[in-house]
Parts: structure tokens; C-alpha cells; sequence
């Protein structure tokens, strides 16, 4: 796969973190197809796997989210590789487990904060004037349903994500008047290498059918869904939507915890 010359992201330089799996590799394989230059980035040598599934218009680096000089050298090289930067997704997280209140470490939690929300800060922070000098650009950072409230993830994955959410909105409007729009993105469940373990443990005990069973859908997401909603913060087509927290959950964080009615029966 090389990059297209027509397309959403045409003549787009892109940098994907958290590119070797999940909701990375499938954004950096759709921001390409829609006419990007990508450049990924994890800490897994899985990336340049990526890069290969997609070709030129890609370029793979061995990088930590959460270091500032690893997050500095991810935005030269895309300047020196690619000739300039328009899209940045901060991508890149850990789950960091489920945790208690009084099991978790402080230095555990320091870590989840780390790499989940110190990491979006840097991006914020490294690709900002570099956006505002080519007239602005495209911000997004992953955060969760787990950032919305609990119930959704461990405490310190949870206040990460939550973390993100704000960030995003303090960003954008600090960078007022650059035409730099900063958002994020809240998935729900989805497959990907930070939840395997959760979808093979369903399907080892043979309830599959089990998964995603919490939201309206009744399923988890693929990769490929959240890919589309991260390149419509990323496009044009998301001209005016600038501070926000879109989320992607099949409707879980729609409603507070109930015994939930099926379709066709009368509630109870």
C-alpha cells in the first residue's frame, strides 16, 4: 500500500504513536489509503511491520510516548523525511492493569500517567508550533470511556484517560487563533493487543457472545471503526470540531447502570 494522490488526507504529513497494533496500525494504514504520509511510532519492533503493510508513504521508529526527547526526534524526522507535519495522533497508552485503590503503586501510577497522559502533553506540546507555522493542523489524542467516569477501566488507566479529556480542551483553547484543532477520541471496547487477553479468556470459557454485551450493540468495536472516526478528526470534514471528546462505545456510556430491557420485551 503507498499513499494515494487523492483523497481525505492528500498531500498530508501524518505521525501515528502507537502504530504496531490495535487502533494505531489501523489509523496509520487508513490515514495512507486516504493519501497521507505516515509516520509511526511505538516501542515495539512490531511497527516496521506496519510500515511494510503500507508501503513509501510510510516510515517506522522505535520511540516512547511518554520521553520528550524521543517525542521531539519523532516530530524532526517527519520534517526531515516527509518535508513538514499537518496530523498528529497521540495514540499510544498502556493499560496498566486493574489495580485497586490500595493496590495500586505510586510508582505504578506514575507510569500509566506517564506514557497515557504525559505522552498526549508532549505531543501537544513538541508538534504545536510546528502546525501553527504551516497555518495550522490536526491534533487528536486517544483517551477512553474510562476518562468519561468509572467502570471501565483500572483507577490509574481511568484518571490517565480522564486526564486526556481536559487536556485536549485546555489545549485547544490556549492555542487559540492558530487554526490548530486538538480533540480526542473515547473508545470503548475493541480488540486490540491491549485486550486480547480479555477477548481470549471469553472465548477459551466459550461465551464470546458475552463481549461488548454492556452497550446497545451488543459487541466490541474493531480497530478498523475507531481508524474511521480518529480520520474524521484528522480530515477536513471535521473543519469546526475543536475541543471535543468524541466517543465511539456502541452506546455504553449512554446510560447509567439499569436492568437493561431487550428489544420486543416489556421492562421489569
Amino acid at each position: 500500500m503507498t499513499g494515494a494522490t487523492s483523497g481525505a488526507l492528500a498531500g498530508k504529513v501524518a505521525i501515528v504513536t502507537g502504530a504496531a497494533s490495535g487502533i494505531g496500525r489501523a489509523s496509520a494504514r487508513l490515514f495512507a489509503a486516504e493519501g497521507a504520509r505516515v509516520l509511526l511510532a511505538d516501542r515495539t519492533d512490531t511497527v516496521h511491520d506496519t510500515a511494510a503493510l503500507i508501503g513509501d508513504a510510510a516510515h517506522a521508529m522505535i520511540a516512547d510516548a511518554g520521553d520528550d526527547g524521543d517525542v521531539a526526534a519523532l516530530m524532526q524526522a517527519a520534517q526531515d523525511r516527509f518535508g513538514g507535519l499537518d496530523i498528529v495522533f497521540a495514540n499510544a497508552g498502556i493499560s496498566g492493569g486493574l489495580a485497586g485503590l490500595f493496590d495500586q503503586s505510586a510508582a505504578d501510577f506514575a507510569e500509566i500517567l506517564r506514557i497515557n497522559l504525559i505522552g498526549p502533553f508532549l505531543a501537544i506540546q513538541h508538534a504545536a508550533p510546528i502546525l501553527a507555522a504551516r497555518g495550522g493542523g490536526a491534533i487528536l489524542c486517544t483517551a477512553s470511556v474510562a476518562g468519561l467516569r468509572s467502570g471501565a477501566g483500572g483507577m490509574a488507566y481511568s484518571a490517565s484517560k480522564a486526564g486526556v479529556i481536559n487536556l485536549v480542551q485546555t489545549a485547544a483553547q490556549q492555542l487559540a487563533g492558530s487554526n490548530i484543532r486538538v480533540n480526542a477520541l473515547c473508545p470503548g471496547l475493541v480488540e486490540t493487543g491491549m485486550t486480547q487477553m480479555l477477548y481470549d479468556l471469553a472465548r477459551g470459557a466459550g461465551k464470546a457472545d458475552r463481549i461488548g454485551r454492556l452497550n446497545p450493540l451488543r459487541r466490541g468495536a474493531e480497530p478498523d471503526e475507531l481508524a474511521r472516526a480518529a480520520l474524521f478528526l484528522a480530515s477536513d470534514a471535521a473543519s469546526y470540531v475543536n475541543g471535543h471528546a468524541l466517543v465511539v462505545d456502541g452506546g455504553l456510556s449512554s446510560s447509567h447502570p439499569m436492568t437493561r430491557q431487550e428489544y420486543g420485551q416489556v421492562a421489569i
